[in-house]
């Protein structure tokens, strides 16, 4: 895999169509267990992330993953904002210097961005958090060497679809407590459609 500046402004316009399709759907997630305004803010946030990244000229990935950092959290509100914010700043740091990013880079880059989203979030896998997705892929991609995009994606869906079984332990959801159980946590769908978009774009570059 390699992500350059084209490609990772396609993920990143991929994945805001993605989000924007489901707008509806991720509120309506939402309003079940949380706030009821990730799908709206998602939507703003991304937006705000496609206008901004295709209006401007980058000479490395990481530059632009540190404007999309930058733009998420001004533009997404609720807890969305900082821990996305967080994850795309230190996705950019474990590249900087480097105009593309490979596996290796890849790698180490979503371990260092699970970290910041747990420190930032104080969350664990398990609490019905996006972390139940960024760390199953964590763990698969440091049993890999090279990337596998069917793997990656099937890993990214089976860990979204397991937040239905979770209780709920962060946020507005954790009042819920047994009755957060049966609802998909909407951080890890979005988390979804953000990996699916990547899987997407580095299928068309094979």
């Amino acid at each position: 895999m390699e992500l350059n500046v084209a490609n990772t402004v396609k993920w990143m316009t991929l994945t805001n169509e993605k989000i924007q399709e489901n707008k509806t759907y991720l509120t309506e997630l939402d309003q079940a267990i949380g706030d009821g305004d990730h799908g709206i803010n998602m939507a703003r946030g991304f937006q705000e992330v496609e206008a901004k990244i295709t209006a401007t000229d980058y000479d490395n990935v990481s530059d632009l993953l540190k404007d999309v950092s930058m733009t998420l959290l001004s533009k997404v509100g609720g807890a969305a904002g900082p821990l996305y914010g967080t994850a795309f700043l230190k996705l950019s740091m474990a590249v900087k210097g480097s105009e593309t990013l490979d596996f290796p880079k890849f790698k180490s880059g979503l371990a260092e961005a699970l970290a910041g989203i747990k420190q930032r979030g104080k969350a664990e896998k398990g609490e019905k958090t996006l972390v139940d997705v960024w760390e199953p892929l964590v763990d698969y991609l440091n049993g890999q060497n090279s990337f596998n995009a069917a793997g990656f994606e099937s890993v990214a869906k089976e860990a979204m679809e397991a937040t239905k079984d979770f209780e709920a332990k962060k946020g507005r959801a954790a009042y819920l407590r047994e009755r957060s159980i049966g609802h998909l946590d909407p951080g890890s769908v979005s988390s979804f459609y953000i990996f699916s978009s990547l899987v997407e774009v580095l299928k068309e570059g094979d």
